[in-house]
C-alpha cells in the first residue's frame, strides 16, 4: 500500500485546491515556519476520520475550514482527498486504488466517501482499520508523541501492539458482535414479556369471543325469526283479505238477485193497475 497523492481545498491555509504526489522511497516536505508543512499531515489525519479537534490543533471542527484574510473571504468548506495504491490488497476492497474523502461544511455538515461513493464514517475507520493508518494507528507521529507512548500504561501499549499487528480489527468486531447480541437478547426478553402478556389476556379474549360467537348466532336466529313472523303477518292478512273479497262477491250477488226481484215486483204492481 502505497500513499499515491492528496487532494486538498479549503482546508486550513490551502484555500485553492492544491495536489501532491507522493512518489516511491521517501518524501521530505520542507519550508518556513507557518507554510502549512503540518496542515498536510493534519489533513491526513482528519480525511481518515480524526475527530479529536484537539489532535487537529483547533478549538472547533470548523477551525480545519479556510478562515479566510484581509485580501481573501473565508470558504464555506474543506474537503480532502487521500488516493492510496491498493495493489497488494491491504484494504478489504476489489479496487487496485482506493481514493477517501472527507468534506465538511460550516453548517456542521459532513460526507464521506469511499472511491467516491457516499459512506458512513464508520465504513471509513473499518476501511483503515489493523492497516497501521487508522484514526488509532502510529503511522502519522506527531512531535512529542514518541515519548508520550513510551509513558503510557502497559494496557495502553498493548492496545498499539494490537493496532499494529492486526488483532483490533477482530476485537472491535468482536464488541459489535457481542453488542449485537446483547441488543437481540434484550429483544427476545422484550418479546417474551408481550408474549407472556397476551398469554394471560388470551383467556379472557377467548371468553369473549365464545360471547360474540353466540351474539351473532342468537342474532341470525332472531333475525330469522322476525322475518318468519312477518311472512306469517303477511299470510294471514293475505288469507284475510282473500276471505274479504269472496264476502264482497257473495254480497254483491245476493244485492244484485235482491235487485232483480225487486224489479220483478215493481214489474207486477205496475201491471195490475193497468
Amino acid at each position: 500500500m502505497i500513499l499515491k497523492s492528496v487532494e486538498m481545498q479549503g482546508f486550513k491555509s490551502f484555500a485553492d485546491k492544491i495536489y501532491l504526489d507522493f512518489n516511491s522511497g521517501i518524501t521530505a516536505i520542507v519550508g518556513p515556519n507557518g507554510s502549512g508543512k503540518s496542515n498536510i499531515s493534519d489533513a491526513i489525519r482528519w480525511v481518515m476520520g480524526e475527530q479529536s479537534i484537539k489532535s487537529l490543533r483547533g478549538s472547533k471542527m470548523e477551525d480545519v475550514i479556510f478562515a479566510g484574510t484581509e485580501s481573501r473571504k473565508a470558504l464555506g468548506f474543506a474537503e480532502v482527498t487521500l488516493h492510496l495504491n491498493n495493489q497488494d490488497n491491504i484494504f478489504d476492497i476489489e479496487f487496485p486504488e482506493v481514493s477517501v474523502t472527507r468534506r465538511l461544511y460550516r453548517s456542521g455538515e459532513s460526507e464521506y466517501y469511499i472511491n467516491k461513493t457516499l459512506c458512513r464514517l464508520k465504513d471509513v475507520h473499518e476501511l483503515f482499520m489493523d492497516t497501521g493508518l487508522g484514526r488509532d494507528g502510529y503511522s502519522m507521529v506527531g512531535q512529542g508523541q514518541i515519548d508520550s507512548i513510551l509513558s503510557t500504561k502497559s494496557e495502553d501499549r498493548r492496545q498499539i501492539f494490537e493496532e499494529a499487528s492486526g488483532i483490533s480489527k477482530y476485537k472491535y468486531r468482536k464488541i459489535e458482535a457481542e453488542r449485537k447480541l446483547s441488543h437481540t437478547n434484550d429483544n427476545i426478553c422484550r418479546v417474551n414479556d408481550i408474549l407472556s402478556e397476551l398469554t394471560k389476556q388470551l383467556e379472557p379474549l377467548k371468553r369473549q369471543s365464545e360471547k360474540a360467537k353466540k351474539f351473532l348466532v342468537l342474532r341470525d336466529e332472531m333475525k330469522e325469526l322476525e322475518i318468519n313472523v312477518s311472512v306469517v303477518n303477511i299470510d294471514n292478512k293475505r288469507a284475510a283479505l282473500t276471505k274479504l273479497k269472496e264476502d264482497i262477491d257473495i254480497y254483491s250477488s245476493q244485492i244484485k238477485n235482491l235487485e232483480n226481484e225487486l224489479s220483478e215486483i215493481d214489474q207486477r204492481i205496475s201491471d195490475m193497475f193497468k
